[in-house]
Formats: structure tokens, sequence, C-alpha cells
């Protein structure tokens, strides 16, 4: 049924349609247009009947055929009111075999950052996150999540935000001149794989986005604070266009990271297993490693969890 529905949506997005032409291209009866014509104004689509037929005049609906409608990106849309975990999801569907799926939630209740932290995921935020099947070595996954913040510093850019990148994956708002920031997206990417190929991966993002900074934990933001309420349906949309941008030209991911990076520059303690490491960040690598230039030289961070400092 939601093929015919979104068959009929292709059909106004040229213009007002006839009941009677409808039914003719798509060979089911006028009833059957009209019925279907009420279950997309049920979903929000904002349909006007007019002497020269059914008009589409707004789409104001967050659902999978609203996102799916004028897409240009490869993804099939699933969507949930409520979900644990989108990325909880998506790995389901990687092990049923799906490929090029965004999974959807308008709220979340299980979400989970880096390290298992908690991560509060309320109404009105985007929380999305894309199983992936690349042709790439485990080595390049990385640059997935890197893919994934550039995409949504850009398109929290396009929305008004001073959004930058964090190493390796938060999307912050600068405060001031000395490195402090707070937190506007983060990105939690999972994969599977063996050492020369990698199954999928699923980089999962969560965007502060219509959520009041007071609903928010201490030193986080939202777009509504920075800028203003997004349309979360069209935000959705160019996030998963700049995020196929990206992953079909892993080439343009660590120029276009270090254009959007807050890390580089600052004077940064980045803990990991073998001992923190306190240090100046100097630079990215090609597969998105930190060089920290320590008093002792320069040391490259695969993955750790990176702390601005303020300057001495």
């Amino acid at each position: 049924m939601n093929e015919t529905r979104r068959a009929i949506l292709e059909a106004l997005a040229d213009g007002p349609a006839s009941g009677p032409e409808l039914a003719a291209t798509l060979d089911i009866s006028r009833a059957a247009v009209w019925k279907h014509i009420e279950a997309l104004r049920e979903a929000e689509f904002e349909i006007e009947s007019g002497p020269t037929g059914y008009e589409l005049t707004d789409v104001t609906a967050y659902n999978a055929l609203a996102v799916e409608f004028g897409l240009e990106a490869p993804f099939s849309i699933e969507y949930h009111d409520v979900v644990n975990s989108t990325n909880n999801r998506a790995r389901a569907l990687a092990a049923d075999g799906a490929a090029n799926v965004a999974v959807i939630a308008n709220e979340q209740t299980g979400g989970r950052g880096r390290l298992e932290r908690e991560w509060t995921a309320p109404v009105g935020g985007v929380w999305v996150s894309i199983l992936t099947r690349p042709t790439i070595t485990a080595a390049q996954a990385p640059l997935y999540t890197l893919a994934a913040a550039v995409a949504t510093a850009t398109v929290a850019r396009e929305a008004g935000v001073d959004a930058r990148i964090k190493w390796p994956n938060d999307v912050v708002v600068p405060v001031g001149d000395d490195g402090d920031y707070r937190k506007l997206a983060g990105i939690l990417t999972e994969m599977e794989g063996q050492p020369d190929r990698v199954d999928w991966v699923v980089p999962g993002i969560g965007v502060n986005a219509n959520i009041d900074a007071a609903d928010l934990p201490e030193g986080a933001t939202s777009i509504r604070e920075e800028a203003g309420d997004v349309d979360r349906r069209r935000f959705v949309q160019r996030l998963l266009e700049e995020f196929e941008r990206y992953r079909t030209d892993l080439e343009a991911v660590v120029p276009a990271w270090r254009d959007l990076a807050l890390t580089l520059g600052q004077r940064v303690r980045v803990d990991r297993p073998a001992g923190e490491i306190v240090g100046e960040a100097v630079d990215i690598t090609e597969s998105g490693a930190l060089e920290v230039e320590t008093d002792d030289g320069r040391v490259t961070v695969s993955a750790g969890d990176c702390e601005h400092l303020r300057p001495v």
C-alpha cells in the first residue's frame, strides 16, 4: 500500500493531477485513489482538491514516507515513534541481511554514546542510524564515523549553527576562543567484519534539534537554542544526502573534517588504554587518527577520549 501512496506523491510532485488521471496511471479505481489521498492527509501530507485535481502543497509529516519523498540518496527509511535504540534496530536489520536502511526514531528510550554512556534522546531530536555494507577494509571503517560527523556538522551549519567537530566524532558549538564548547550531536559507529573486509557499518547519529537546552545534560546545546527550530524531515534528508556524498568519495572525508575541526590547534588530553597523552592536536592521519605534539615528540592516537584543555 505504501508503494501506491509513494507513487501518488511522486505524481503530485510534478504538479496537480486529477483522480481519473491518477487512477489510470496507477491502474486502480478512483475510489482507491481517494482512500489513498485521505490516508496521506492523515499522515500530514497537505493535499488540496481544486479545479485541476489534487495538489500537494506542503509536507509537515515526520515519518518514513515523508523522509523518503524527495530524498536524493539511496536509502530506504524505517521510522519508529519510539524505539529503544536506532543502532540496536539497525544491527537487527543487518543480521537479517538488509542494506542501505536509515532507521529513524522520534524518541529513543535506551540511547547510548561512546563507552556505553547514556545518551538523552527525547522527542524533538534527530535520532538516526544508517545501515551500510561498504566494500572497504576494517582499517577504513573509521572514515565512516568521520563522514557522519562531517555530514552532521555541514547540515547543522546550513541550519545556522556554528557547528564544528571535536575529535573524533562529537559535533559541538564553540564557546569563546579557548577551545571550550557545548555538545550538539554525537555519533556512535558499530560494525562487524573481518580484518580484510567489512560486513556492515552502522553510524548512529544523535542530534539535539528541536529541544530546549534546559532539558539536556549540562554542557549540551540544541539547534533550537542556537538558531531556532528546523524542519526535521528536511534535516534528515540533507544529513543522508551529505553522508552519501562522502561515503562515495572517502578521499574527500579527511580534508572536509579538517576544515570543520575545532580540536586541531588545541591543547588536549586524550585518555586511552595505554595511558593519557597531553599535548597540542596538530593534525589527523588519512585514517582519522589524531596526531598530538607532546613534550616527548609526536604521538599518533587511533582511539581515545579527547578533552580540550584551557591554554597554558
